[in-house]
């Protein structure tokens, strides 16, 4: 029932005139920001020859790409998501999926699978900006594994926090601003607390309020370390937000 429910999402998306919105301004953006990396390293071409260990192409062009690929997430994946629960609730469906012969989790992990399937065709897209350059130099493929493993996994942190979000109101537009809200409060409380704890000594606690940084732990990746630390910081958050969707709509479905 799993993937019965991720086909329904996907359907539900590739018809939905916002997803190929955001589809083209994704796209868009990115070709700018890679074009315009292009055009900056061709120019400073001339001082990396000079240098000892200049830098690579992967470096300077791929890596501003996927980082700008995953600011663009913070807003997006928010607006794709409000419609996962918060419509089916407003459109009064909800109901009649609760009473089907499968569980809470088996809802949860489709709707959640069917919009990370989505995202992994955008950055399958993106990525094939820096897989262009091969055409005319080297890519650093440990550097690019990393930063799409990085950026995937952003994106499954993002979609868990923003389809909990979804299941917290009727209103789709009232649930978007919700995960964005989270978001960027977990942004910014996680910076936070974690220098705080370090300005005080408390090591331990300040690495454990690095969970609530998803950017933050996605830095790793982008230099191409696989740091198992921010790996499962990752994946415990993923873990956290899919058991309170879940518990959420087993309340809901217990109150009718």
């Amino acid at each position: 029932m799993i993937f019965t429910i991720t086909r329904k999402e996907l359907k539900a998306l590739f018809s939905s005139p916002l997803a190929w919105v955001v589809l083209t301004f994704v796209q868009v953006m990115l070709a700018f920001g890679f074009l315009k990396r292009i055009d900056d390293f061709m120019q400073f071409q001339p001082r990396l020859v000079q240098m000892p260990n200049p830098p690579g192409i992967t470096e300077l062009v791929a890596s501003p790409v996927f980082a700008m690929l995953a600011i663009i997430f913070l807003f997006a994946i928010p607006l794709l998501a409000m419609r996962l629960i918060a419509e089916e609730r407003r459109n009064q469906t909800l109901v009649l999926l609760m009473s089907a012969p499968i569980s809470m989790t088996e809802i949860a992990l489709g709707k959640f699978v069917g919009l990370l399937t989505f995202m992994l065709i955008l950055i399958g897209l993106a990525s094939l900006m820096p897989l262009s350059l091969l055409l005319g130099g080297r890519l650093d493929f440990g550097l690019f594994a990393g930063l799409v493993l990085g950026v995937v996994l952003l994106a499954a942190c993002f979609c868990s926090i923003a389809l909990y979000a979804s299941c917290l109101t009727a209103q789709p537009f009232v649930a978007s601003m919700i995960a964005f809200g989270i978001l960027l409060g977990m942004l910014l409380a996680g910076e936070t607390a974690a220098d705080g704890l370090r300005g005080r000594g408390w090591t331990v606690p300040a690495e454990l309020a690095q969970v609530l940084s998803p950017l933050k732990n996605f830095e790793s990746f982008s230099k191409g370390v696989l740091d198992s630390y921010n790996f499962v910081c990752m994946l415990l958050l993923i873990a956290v937000f899919l058991i309170l969707t879940i518990r959420r709509l087993d309340a809901a479905r217990l109150r009718g």
